[in-house]
């Protein structure tokens, strides 16, 4: 029986790292026509360069802001709803967001999912980090060839999104990502570190609104599985199993979901079935309040 071909994305940013102002302006142009990528003058509207603008086109993909159809670029459901609620992304719910789907995209973000779901070690130099991304795609490839070169790649950019440039820590400088914000690498005497997201930056939405994707069609889900499981809480906000039980005993306060740990069952029930946007909606409407 022939095995089913996986797809395997890299370097779809064409090797620039996602700058500030980038993602909103990307949105009010697809917002405006679905051929904002193809005209001849696309650059001009974007205001950035020729190869910049297919680097955008991809970050937007990635990101979860857009979806494709015949070569056309249309906002999807999280696009609309951070264009029309936070759309110059000054909520870090807004980046959380975004981060959780780079981060669980393995199709289009294939080095960004393994990063976030595979590299447990929490502080490493860069070259190891490679090591561990070649490892772990070549794994995931099942015999499928790729570029070690934009591996490489993939990994500088993935480094540089997170972390802030060690020489330069200009909060105005424009070449720094948004996602710096989100403080989930930082880099550090030569090595890449790990960090555990400030709670108090850390709405409990961000975590509900995960949850909405990672338990879809899906009434229970054991604790273990949604904290240290691939694609777990634990795995893609960088959340401790101290800090994520209290996020899902949070949750469970507020009648979401049952947290059920008696006599060893250790299971989340979901009380309430929540689409992501309609998670989205809900925290953007009660913060203009």
């Amino acid at each position: 029986m022939a095995t089913t071909k996986v797809k395997i994305r890299l370097q779809g940013h064409e090797k620039f790292p996602l700058r500030d102002g980038w993602l909103n302006k990307g949105l009010q142009e697809v917002n405006r026509n679905e051929d904002a990528f193809l005209k001849k003058d696309a650059p001009d509207s974007f205001g950035i360069g020729n190869n910049m603008v297919k680097s955008l086109r991809y970050w937007m993909k990635a990101l979860g802001l857009i979806e494709e159809k015949s070569g056309k670029a249309y906002l999807s459901k999280v696009g609309k709803i951070i264009l029309e609620k936070d759309p110059y992304l000054e909520d870090a719910f807004s980046l959380w967001v975004m981060h959780t789907c780079i981060a669980n995209n393995v199709d289009e973000a294939t080095s960004w999912y393994m990063y976030f779901n595979r590299c447990d070690a929490d502080e490493l130099e860069k070259e190891q980090i490679i090591a561990i991304l070649h490892r772990e795609v070549t794994k995931y490839a099942q015999g499928q060839s790729f570029s070690d070169k934009s591996l490489a790649n993939d990994a500088e950019v993935l480094l540089s999104m997170y972390s802030k440039d060690k020489d330069n820590d200009d909060p105005e400088d424009k070449n720094i990502s948004p996602f710096a914000q989100l403080e989930l690498i930082r880099y550090k005497n030569g090595k890449y570190c790990k960090a555990r997201p400030d709670k108090r930056k850390l709405a409990v939405e961000v975590v509900l609104y995960y949850l909405s994707v990672l338990l879809v069609e899906r009434d229970a889900m054991a604790i273990e599985t949604i904290i240290n499981g691939e694609r777990g809480i634990g795995k893609i906000l960088h959340l401790s199993s101290i800090d994520a039980n209290e996020y899902l005993d949070r949750l469970d306060a507020l009648g979401y979901l049952r947290v059920d740990r008696t006599a060893g069952i250790d299971m989340v029930y979901v009380l309430k079935h929540l689409e992501p946007s309609e998670v989205l909606e809900k925290y953007y409407n009660n913060r203009n309040r």
